[in-house]
């Protein structure tokens, strides 16, 4: 049975509008192994106000942590808000042991704010959806959990890293010669090679699927 990561962008994402929030871990909150795995988005809670603020329709957030900033070193994760008015608005509870498996702490400052893009790993019934679906058409997004949208498929890639290409019938490999994305990203104007690449239909060898969402 195909299993695939699940790329999903936002295009009505504008430049990421940062909240700094205390972030800390709740018992009541539990860390599913599917949360481990990638199958379902961390569970967060926050005060109504503050998801307002965050302007997310789908009520998805990136919350950021610089362990060292001057270095580029931090860690994010992508949570499903649950609004709450109990919650303090400066605060953002995630799942008790989220933060101290990555971060060694449960309780950190961070900066949260719309994610332009997330990913879902998607199995069984939810993965079967994309087999034979082809770059250009879509999906229903409720596999990602996000129900009254579609998926646009824009491409993806296969276990070694070849890319699908639009244009190429069929989910086989194939060597072409080529002079642009996706594929090849010649460095001066003019240069082609010959690679690699998949066709544009989506098989069990694909691992990765690229999508963005639309109306």
């Amino acid at each position: 049975m195909a299993t695939f990561k699940v790329v999903v962008g936002d295009p009505e994402a504008k430049e990421p509008r940062e909240l700094y929030v205390r972030v800390a871990e709740s018992e009541e909150l539990k860390l599913t192994e599917a949360m481990k795995e990638g199958r379902e988005l961390f569970r967060a809670k926050a005060n109504p106000k503050l998801v307002e603020l965050l302007e997310t329709p789908y009520r998805i957030a990136t919350i950021r942590v610089w362990k060292d900033r001057a270095k580029g070193e931090k860690v994010s994760l992508t949570v499903r808000l649950e609004p709450d008015p109990s919650v303090p608005e400066g605060v953002v509870y995630v799942p008790a042991g989220s933060l101290s498996e990555k971060l060694g702490s449960g309780e950190v400052l961070a900066e949260v704010f719309r994610a332009k893009c997330f990913q879902v790993v998607v199995d069984g019934p939810r993965a079967a959806a994309f087999v034979g679906k082809r770059i250009g058409e879509h999906v229903d997004a409720s596999v990602v959990g996000i129900p009254g949208k579609r998926l646009l498929i824009t491409g993806g890639t296969d276990s070694s890293g070849f890319p699908m290409i639009p244009g190429l019938p069929g989910p086989a490999k194939r060597a072409l010669l080529l002079s642009s994305p996706p594929g090849f990203h010649p460095r001066s104007e003019g240069e082609r090679r010959r690679k690699i690449v998949r066709g544009d239909t989506i098989s069990e060898e694909i691992v990765q699927v690229n999508t963005k969402l639309v109306d």
